[in-house]
């Protein structure tokens, strides 16, 4: 990836493996997801990248919006709404804002709906190498082990529609 600090995907784009990914570990990041919600709500993985042992989500469970980090499969963060999201189209952003001070360190992170706050929290620890090395990072599904427990394993497709996801690092 170079010196790439952006990187736009579409859903349907599974099975990258870290070197084909952005390297978003031991920095700021903002992931910007477009979807597009059924009347009946929506479900499932928007963007994962690692598994069970490492990684991170963003996703929808019971209609609401989440983003998920697993240290290691050791300790897990997850910043939620309490709203689900409404039918038609929206923006969900999340925003960490990496601590900064060397590797692995922790940082603040924000989820936003139409650009309207709807949650934040800490996350204390992040995995500074690597996330898994045969673990994928996949739009609008999760085909590995599952980052977060939220959704399972072979039933997690997002049930809405992704027309664009954009990953920066700063």
């Amino acid at each position: 990836m170079g010196g790439r600090t952006s990187l736009t995907l579409a859903e349907g784009m599974t099975g990258m493996s870290e070197n084909a990914f952005l390297n978003v570990k031991n920095k700021s990041k903002t992931i910007t997801a477009e979807v597009e919600v059924p009347a009946g709500g929506a479900n499932g993985a928007i963007l994962a990248q690692g598994g069970r042992f490492g990684g991170w989500a963003l996703y929808v469970q019971d209609g609401r919006p989440a983003y998920a980090y697993n240290f290691l499969g050791l300790e897990r963060s997850t910043i939620a709404a309490k709203a689900p999201l409404a039918p038609g189209k929206a923006t969900i952003r999340f925003e960490f804002a990496y601590d900064g001070g060397g590797l692995g360190k922790g940082g603040t992170g924000t989820l936003l709906v139409n650009g309207t706050k709807v949650g934040e929290g800490r996350i204390e620890r992040t995995q500074p190498m690597i996330f898994s090395a045969d673990e994928t990072a996949d739009v609008g599904v999760d085909l590995g082990t599952p980052v977060t427990e939220a959704y399972k394993q072979g039933d997690n497709r997002f049930t809405g529609k992704i027309p664009k996801v954009t990953v920066e690092v700063r």
